[in-house]
């Protein structure tokens, strides 16, 4: 079986944490809640379009900023980094820009309230021909 792309992850949180993550993942990411199975624990799964890839699980008793075991980060591809730099700006969100070197991509790294390394991706060739105008 050939691996297609990414399916989800699944972020575990607390409770009363859910609200933050799910405004987190909603603003910085446009993530949308939708239907998720009955389950043991209360979360959300959020979707870009009709796809949910990040799961919510709030198991945890607190909130847990020590660390994020075995997982470092999240990559999500982005598009319009120009305007992604600035909205992150306008509302203070600190992020790192870093290039990729020998390759024609730009990440973006910042954390969701959980501490979460999150990473946005922009293909540079592709960023260009949107500026010229060529959507296709």
């Amino acid at each position: 079986m050939p691996i297609t792309g990414l399916h989800h992850f699944t972020i575990r949180c607390a409770p009363d944490n859910l609200p933050e993550n799910v405004a987190f993942y909603g603003k910085y990411l446009k993530l949308t809640p939708g239907p998720r199975p009955v389950m043991p624990a209360p979360g959300f799964w959020l979707y870009a379009g009709d796809h949910p890839v990040v799961h919510l699980y709030a198991n945890l008793a607190h909130k847990d900023m020590a660390g994020t075991g075995p997982l470092d980060h999240i990559s999500f591809r982005g598009e319009g980094l120009e305007e992604t730099r600035a909205f992150l700006r306008a509302d203070g969100i600190h992020f790192d820009d870093l290039p990729v070197p020998g390759w024609p991509l730009q990440q973006l790294f910042l954390r969701d309230p959980n501490g979460l390394k999150i990473e946005l991706t922009f293909d540079l060739e592709q960023e260009e021909k949107h500026a010229d105008g060529d959507h296709a």
